[in-house]
């Protein structure tokens, strides 16, 4: 037996056990769902380098190692410190805290826009069965389908036709603190009401020094007029394994900012997937992510004017040290009878040693004759010229190095809407780059 049809099986049995526990009460559509997805698991496993998208990431550490299904623990030593830093200060609509991808009611606080997955599907089921694992169409990825085979609990977020006050913060927690490596499947639901307006926030970490795989999915739909200003903070521990996947779909007059700052993970890869299925939609997609030592980050964006009259500003930037590795792919998608697009999509890298690297592709495919559209990527090293300048004012040159470092990166940390997550953010980098610094 071949190595890659041992994994399948290796999946393929836990999954078997999986659904032998579910209850029986489930809705057939639910059960569909998870049997369909482990199918096309099954059939297709996990992506290799022949695959065009994973030419510059290897999945091979996921791939050959045996994963159990993460057991729900209530956190304890580090993983309580880990939930602390992860938790935001100020006023929340609500903070909802899943501990290896399960609802943990005790750690949360309060928030009526927020259910877990059994809440939903015995409160609001009408809202889940159209949208749940639908947004993909089954073309989303083995490790979306991988999650959609799993799925028995997650985030429900709906949105109703007004303006929350407060970030909607959802915490995942993964801790393995048993040892012996461990993967859990967040999933995350969102539907916001037409002519609603709230902010949204995503929180993944765990300690460091436990292996585990964070496999995720995030399904966002916004209803006509709807208003979402989205952040995502991945601050996983440095032996472990995040994959994500984010689907988005906007409908007419719709704004939706994405805010994406990856920081941890000793492998992080992340699939962007955003489309306008009605016109006048806006969307704006900013990205940080910062590798250091042997890390290695890979993100995936891809932006489907499917209609006319939309507006999309992408601007991701990577910041890398040690021997880390980064990726960067972006696709803008115009249709041919999406006239009056306007798309930009800027990727800038800054590396801060010889040894790291970056893979760029920003791509544009036009269909459409009456658009406004252009792309650029920029990877390079701190200017000499800036840091000569600072030097002959008598600043040292690891403080120097540092300023320019974080001058690069702060129009994306400024950007980010949530005070509390931006505040952090700006302490970490100034750490990272003091680690930097120093060698």
């Amino acid at each position: 037996m071949s190595p890659v049809a041992e994994e399948r099986d290796v999946f393929r049995a836990s999954f078997d056990a999986f659904a032998a526990s579910l209850s029986s009460a489930d809705p057939a559509w639910l059960r569909s769902l998870r049997t369909g997805a482990m199918g096309r698991f099954a059939q297709r496993g996990f992506p290799t380098a022949t695959d065009e998208a994973w030419r510059h990431t290897s999945v091979a550490p996921l791939a050959r190692t045996v994963f159990r299904r993460a057991e729900i623990r209530s956190p304890q030593g580090a993983a309580e410190r880990t939930l602390k830093e992860l938790r935001l200060p100020g006023e929340l609509a609500a903070e909802a805290v899943f501990v290896n991808g399960r609802y943990a009611p005790e750690l949360s606080a309060g928030g009526a826009v927020v259910l877990s997955l059994p809440q939903a599907l015995e409160h609001r089921p009408e809202l889940l069965e159209p949208h749940l694992g639908r947004l993909g169409n089954g073309a989303a990825g083995a490790f979306a389908d991988l999650n959609t085979a799993f799925v028995d609990d997650g985030a429900c977020v709906f949105i109703p036709a007004e303006q929350v006050e407060g970030t909607i913060h959802l915490i995942y927690l993964s801790t393995n603190p048993e040892g012996g490596p461990t993967v859990s499947h967040p999933r995350t639901l969102v539907v916001a009401d037409a002519g609603s307006q709230a902010r949204l926030a995503q929180s993944y970490g765990g300690p460091d020094g436990e292996v585990y795989w964070t496999n995720a999915v995030t399904e966002i739909v916004l209803e006509d007029g709807a208003i979402l200003d989205h952040v995502t903070l991945q601050d996983e521990g440095l032996a472990a394994f995040h994959v994500a996947t984010l689907a988005v779909r906007l409908g007419r007059d719709t704004r939706f900012s994405s805010h994406a700052i990856t920081l941890g993970g000793a492998l992080s890869r992340d699939d962007v997937d955003v489309r306008f299925v009605d016109e006048g939609g806006e969307c704006v997609l900013n990205g940080l992510f910062m590798a250091s030592g042997t890390q290695h980050m890979d993100t995936h964006t891809r932006v489907d004017h499917a209609r006319p009259h939309t507006t999309s500003r992408e601007l991701y930037k990577g910041i890398l040290g040690g021997r880390a590795r980064g990726v960067f792919d972006g696709r803008v998608l115009v249709r041919k009878d999406a006239q009056k697009t306007d798309a930009q999509q800027t990727n800038k890298n800054l590396l801060l040693s010889k040894e790291a690297l970056v893979h760029s592709t920003p791509a544009l495919e036009i269909l459409a004759d009456d658009v406004k559209c252009k792309h650029g990527s920029t990877t390079g090293q701190l200017d000499a010229t800036s840091l000569f300048y600072l030097r002959s004012r008598g600043i040292g040159e690891a403080e120097a190095r540092s300023l320019l470092t974080y001058a690069f990166a702060s129009d994306v940390v400024q950007k980010v809407p949530v005070g509390a997550i931006r505040s952090k953010l700006e302490q970490r980098l100034q750490t990272h780059l003091g680690k930097e610094a120093n060698g």
